[in-house]
Order: structure tokens, then C-alpha cells, then sequence
């Protein structure tokens, strides 16, 4: 038998098939014709796979919009070497990506808002590995597979735990369409943490106060911890005990009677009220 032949197959079955194998790789590559979209002209192909990428990307402009970036199209050349070179030589089997760019220059003199002059010029971005006949990538010689992956739903998720010792552990996970994931997850402690894409832990006031809550009054009205009272009308025992979030100021002297953080007691309140 000569190499790549065809091996000659005998049944003896007496009960003929009534259903054909089905094609096992189908879905691989079906997956990755519809992701490249070769057999298709560039203006009729469907806004998905690496066409949405560019259109999600481009057009790119500078910041004073005296530049604007477009995309044209995309297309792929023939891998530079074969299957058969790629695992002998320990290569990866990847073909040219390239893409047809058009830069739009504004009227330099002033006179008009339009773009007066335009380049357009085809651009290497680098090479894609490339999926095999068998549905397969070669990566550094050795042959790889993609494996399906369940992708988790975007949303806010809660969940409640035990911690050896019976403390409960709350955590709240946000899980965008796109991008980083966000983790809150209180401790033994009661301490409430954050995890951006399951790192390093930090307390949610550093998080808080880089989104722009920056004062100790603006983090506890967000937990809605703080009131505002009148002395005249509450009750001293009811005071006693609770913090002071802010400096509490003589408006005539303008002496602090008290710092921020300062536990109220019966003779600081009642000293407040006079």
C-alpha cells in the first residue's frame, strides 16, 4: 500500500445503515470559516468573527480630530509553510493577516472642517494561526485543539457561604460582556474587599475613592450610615456611643469642639446642645 492511500474497507454487516456518520469536526471548522469569512467578498460580510473586531476598533481619531483612522477590509495570505514543515521545523502554521487602511487628513490651512487629503495603503498586522484541514493549529510544531467552553452570562451574581469558624461570607460578583471581572467579598472580619479579575484583594474604600468618592462622609452616605440630627429634638442616650463623621465647628469661634471620628458620650452631647 503506497503512503496516502486509501484503505480498502469491507463490511459484513447484515443490517445496512440507515444514517450516515455525522461530520465530528464540523463545528470546528464551520466555526472558523464563519469567523474569517474568506469565501466571501469584503463588502458582503456580515458584521461578526474578525470583521466586527476591526469595526469595533476603527475608525481611531486623535485627540484635537485633525486625524481620522478608517478601516477598509481585511484579507489573508497562504500560509508561507505547510503543515508538514510547520511540525518538522517546531513552527507555527499561521498565514499573513493584513488590512487596508485609509488616513484622512483635516485641511491644514483652517479654512474647512473637511478631510482634504487621504492615504490609503494595505498593513501587516502579523500572522493568525491558521486551523488545519483536521480542524487542528499547529503551535510551535505541536498539534493543538480548541475545546468548547461554556461562557458565563453577564450580570451581577450573589452568593452566601460559611466560614469554618460560622461566620458568613458574603460576596457579590459583576461579570461584564466585555472586560474585567469585579469581585466584593466581605471576611472574618466583616470587612468588605475587592477583587478585579480574581487578583490581589483591596479593601472597597481604595476602589470607592478612585471612582470619585473621595471624602469619609461621601463613602458612608453611599452605605446611607450617616444622619443628620438636631440636637435640640434627640434624645442625649440616643446619641451616646455613635461616631462623628465630620468636625464639629463653634460658628462664632470657629473652635473645633469635635474632630471627625470622635465617640459621642453623655457629656460631649450634652456640651453640644448648650
Amino acid at each position: 500500500m503506497k503512503n496516502g492511500s486509501l484503505i480498502e474497507r469491507h463490511t459484513f454487516s447484515k443490517i445496512p445503515s440507515i444514517a450516515t456518520y455525522p461530520d465530528l469536526l464540523d463545528v470546528q471548522t464551520r466555526s472558523f470559516k464563519e469567523f474569517l469569512q474568506e469565501d466571501k467578498a469584503p463588502d458582503e460580510r456580515a458584521n461578526k468573527g474578525l470583521q466586527e473586531v476591526f469595526l469595533n476598533i476603527f475608525p481611531v481619531v486623535d485627540s484635537r480630530e485633525n486625524f481620522i483612522l478608517d478601516f477598509v477590509e481585511y484579507y489573508i495570505d497562504k500560509p508561507k509553510y505547510s503543515v508538514k514543515e510547520c511540525r518538522e521545523r517546531g513552527l507555527t502554521y499561521a498565514a499573513p493577516l493584513k488590512a487596508k487602511l485609509r488616513l484622512s487628513i483635516k485641511d491644514p490651512t483652517g479654512e474647512t472642517e473637511d478631510y482634504t487629503d487621504t492615504i490609503e495603503q494595505d498593513v501587516y498586522l502579523g500572522n493568525m494561526p491558521y486551523m488545519t484541514g483536521r480542524g487542528t493549529f499547529i503551535i510551535n510544531g505541536a498539534e493543538r485543539v480548541i475545546v468548547n467552553q461554556l461562557h458565563r452570562a453577564p450580570g451581577v451574581f450573589f452568593d452566601e457561604s460559611i466560614h469554618p469558624n460560622g461566620t458568613k461570607i458574603f460576596s457579590a460578583r459583576i461579570i461584564p460582556f466585555r472586560g474585567s471581572w469585579v469581585e466584593f467579598m466581605t471576611d472574618v472580619n466583616d470587612c468588605l474587599h475587592v477583587y478585579i479579575d480574581r487578583k490581589k484583594k483591596f479593601y472597597v474604600t481604595a476602589f470607592l475613592r478612585a471612582l470619585g468618592f473621595q471624602g469619609d462622609d461621601d463613602l458612608l452616605s453611599l452605605f446611607e450610615l450617616v444622619e443628620e440630627v438636631t440636637l435640640a429634638d434627640t434624645d442625649t442616650l440616643s446619641l451616646v456611643g455613635r461616631k462623628i463623621v465630620g468636625d464639629v465647628v463653634n460658628e462664632k469661634s470657629g473652635e473645633v469642639l469635635l474632630e471627625t471620628g470622635a465617640l459621642l458620650d453623655e457629656e460631649n452631647v450634652e456640651a453640644l446642645k448648650a
